[in-house]
Order: structure tokens, then C-alpha cells, then sequence
């Protein structure tokens, strides 16, 4: 046993109480998880074995890449396996998505904001909906950036804000954050508003919209992975959430600018994965996302392949954990060629320097590597041989940072996501 690593795991494990004891797991299944963690995950750099990365620069050949349009044809086939092999195919498309409008302030927070709630049909109007909170700047004069972002617990809990809509299809049981019976309450009400700093982002000429991530896919496999939309994991759901998030607000152009896309965990994997995908978003954020999202799988640091996909099986299609789990050896891609996808537009990636289980050095090596790709389109990428030290974010086309604290997102994180794209969007509107 690893003394220091069970130590830091139980810590770590902690995190997963809330999903454990919320999805209908007995306490006698979530102490073997608990058991589990401690007896498998790594947790100390100096044990993770060797490991060799696919190469990024090279076609599936094994011929070298030298030019912008042999990226481009790599970059196809890789985003292919990424959805063949890994996430899984997302729910098709079915034009623009009908959208409602159910409120609409001019003057909200007093006078700084403008919010609208759109009902949005992702599916079309013979599918289930999805609600949208929408700020914008009231003082804009043009178009201004805006960020796109899921959120775990519903859209009245990012801001106190009692107009804002309470969520009202099914949650996870969780009676300390106002969710009884598997239903919000006005108990719930601004809970998570120190994720979602609505006043800073407004502040500095930035937009938001969010949504309930349960309004796509429900985070519990008990629930099954959003049968209604035909996605093959709650990932991929997710993912093809925010794309349809982003038809929605395509269609005002005169106001919104920009979509930023960004997310915090299993939400900033979605990010990393609709960011890949959809080239309409102008730059991606990705916070502690860890495996799956932007760190090495092949680190094997922190949560692994075997460990996601035995207590989070919904997440991916079935046949993702039959091949892979355990066998990161085996895959055919690995995380730091995801990131590349993105470029060369901007990528920022964000970890905290105790949320271990994310295995922040491996998210670290993934932008390292991903950077050759930017370097190649002309880009200045993030090639340190070590990350930046705590606290100091480095801004390139590749940004990083490695804040000090554990598994959140914070109001510091987001200040560093305003600054990196302050330096890489156009201040038009703001």
C-alpha cells in the first residue's frame, strides 16, 4: 500500500461521495470504490511507468507532416477515431434548433446586464428541451465574446438572481444543495454562484450562456444517457449540447460575438471534445478536466481508464470500456492530440496544483505536446520541458496555468481565462 497515496486518495475520494451516494449506490458499493481508489491509483509521479505518445506530427502512415494541409487531412482522420474510438457518435443534427424566448430583461443586476431564458428544442420540438440563461453586457455597443458553458445543478444555482428560472426536470437527490426528492428548490437557489462570476465576466465586456447538463444527458448511468436524443455517451451528449447551444446563438449576430466554450471536470471534457469538433468556437477552456479531458491517458496518474469508465460507465459507449479499460497502451490516440485539434485557434488549459486525481502534470504534458501542432500553423505553443510554477499562468497562443487549491472552479481561474482572452479576441462591442 502507498501511504502518501492513500492518504492524498482519501481526500480525493471525497469528491466522488457526492455522485456515489446520489445515483443509488449503497454505502457497501461506494466503500469498495473507496477501497478500490486507494489500492490502485497512483498518486506519486515517480511510480507512473514509461510510456510513449503517439506521434502528433506524423499521418497514420508514419509519414512526417510538414505543412498546413497535411494537418488538415490528419486532423480529419484523427477527429474520426476520436469519435469512433473513444467518445462515440453524437445525436444527429435536425437543423436549426426552434428556440423560445421566455424572458428578456434590459436592465438586470441593475442596469448591467441584459438576460434572457430561451427554451431550446436540440432535437426539434418532438424532443425534450432545453432551458438557456443568456447575459449580456447592457453597455455594449456591438457584438461582445460569450462564453458556453454546462452546468451541473441547474441555471438558478449560478446566480441568486430570483428571475432566474428554477430547474424543473429530474436532479440528483442532494438535500445540502436544495435538491429534495430529486427536484430543485428555491433552497437551491445560487448555490454554485461562486463557479459562474456573472458580474465579473459582464464587467469586462464578456457574455454567458449556460445550461443544465441534465437537460442533455443525465449524469447517472441509472438514468440511462439521454435514450431520447440517440447519443452513444453522456460525453458526446454533452459535446453536441454546447454545439446546439451554439446554432441557438449564431442567430443573433448583432449582439453575440465569439463563443468561448469552456468547462469544469466531466463538463470541461465536453469542452475539450465540442471545442475539437466545432471550429465556430473561437477559442476552448478547460478546467481540472483530467482523464479523458486534457491529461494523458497513458500517465495512468490519478483517475485511470479502468477506474472512469467502472464508475462512470455512461459517460462512453459500451464499447469504449471493452477495449480500452486498462489498456491504455492500446489506444489508438492519446489526449495531447485532441488538444491540437483546436488549433490553431487559442486553448487554455487549467489545473489545481492538489486536485491530484486530474493529474495535473498530465494535463500539462498533453499542451506541450499539442503545442508543435500550433507551432507548425505558425502559432506560439507552450514547449517547456516543466509547467510554470504555481499561480503563474503563461499566455500564448497555449495558455496553462496551475493554480494553488483543489477540484474547483474559481473566481481566480476565471480572471485568467478573461486575461488570456483579452490578449487573443477582438474588443469590438466591449
Amino acid at each position: 500500500m502507498r501511504i502518501w497515496g492513500a492518504l492524498l486518495a482519501i481526500a480525493i475520494v471525497g469528491l466522488l461521495a457526492l455522485v456515489a451516494t446520489e445515483d443509488g449506490r449503497s454505502r457497501l458499493s461506494y466503500a469498495a470504490l473507496v477501497a478500490r481508489v486507494l489500492w490502485e491509483a497512483r498518486f506519486d509521479e515517480a511510480e507512473v511507468p514509461a510510456f510513449d505518445l503517439p506521434e502528433l506530427l506524423a499521418t497514420e502512415a508514419g509519414e512526417p507532416i510538414g505543412d498546413r494541409r497535411a494537418w488538415r487531412a490528419r486532423r480529419a482522420q484523427l477527429l474520426a477515431t476520436f469519435r469512433d474510438d473513444i467518445y462515440g457518435r453524437a445525436p444527429t443534427n435536425v437543423g436549426a434548433p426552434p428556440v423560445e424566448i421566455l424572458d428578456h430583461e434590459s436592465g438586470a443586476l441593475k442596469g448591467l446586464a441584459e438576460r434572457r431564458q430561451l427554451r431550446v428544442w436540440p432535437g426539434g420540438r418532438e424532443q425534450p428541451s432545453a432551458e438557456l440563461l443568456l447575459w449580456l453586457p447592457a453597455a455594449r455597443t456591438g457584438p461582445v465574446p460569450v462564453f458556453v458553458g454546462l452546468n451541473f445543478w441547474g441555471n438558478h444555482t449560478t446566480h441568486p438572481d430570483p428571475a432566474i428560472l428554477l430547474e424543473s426536470g429530474w436532479m440528483r437527490h442532494a438535500p445540502d444543495r436544495g435538491i429534495e426528492d430529486h427536484r430543485a428548490t428555491e433552497a437551491s437557489r445560487g448555490q454554485s454562484q461562486s463557479r459562474w462570476p456573472v458580474r465579473a465576466l459582464l464587467s469586462r465586456g464578456y457574455g454567458l450562456a449556460t445550461a443544465f447538463a441534465g437537460d442533455f444527458a443525465a449524469d447517472v448511468d441509472t438514468r440511462g444517457v439521454g435514450p431520447e436524443f440517440g447519443g452513444e455517451g453522456a460525453l458526446t451528449t454533452w459535446s453536441w449540447g454546447l454545439r446546439r447551444i451554439a446554432d441557438a446563438l449564431v442567430a443573433w449576430p448583432d449582439e453575440v460575438g465569439p463563443l468561448l466554450v469552456v468547462g469544469h471536470s466531466r463538463l470541461g471534457k465536453a469542452a475539450l471534445w465540442a471545442g475539437a469538433q466545432d471550429e465556430r468556437f473561437a477559442a476552448v477552456f478547460s478546467n481540472d478536466s483530467g482523464c479523458l479531458g486534457a491529461a494523458l491517458s497513458r500517465c495512468r496518474f490519478g483517475e485511470t481508464l479502468a477506474l472512469m469508465t467502472d464508475n462512470f460507465p455512461h459517460w462512453f459507449p459500451p464499447r469504449f470500456a471493452e477495449r480500452y479499460a486498462g489498456r491504455e497502451d492500446g489506444l489508438p490516440v492519446d489526449q495531447h492530440q485532441l488538444l491540437a485539434l483546436i488549433a490553431p485557434r487559442p486553448l487554455y488549459v487549467a489545473s489545481a496544483s492538489d486536485d491530484l486525481w486530474a493529474d495535473p502534470r498530465g494535463e500539462y504534458l498533453a499542451v506541450r505536446e499539442a503545442s508543435r501542432a500550433y507551432e507548425l500553423l505558425g502559432m506560439e505553443g507552450l514547449r517547456d520541458d516543466e509547467p510554470p510554477p504555481v499561480d503563474q499562468p503563461v499566455h500564448r497562443r497555449v495558455g496553462y496555468h496551475l493554480r494553488t487549491g483543489e477540484h474547483d472552479l474559481t473566481v481566480w481561474d476565471w480572471e485568467r481565462f478573461l486575461d488570456f482572452a483579452d490578449l487573443h479576441l477582438p474588443a469590438d462591442g466591449r
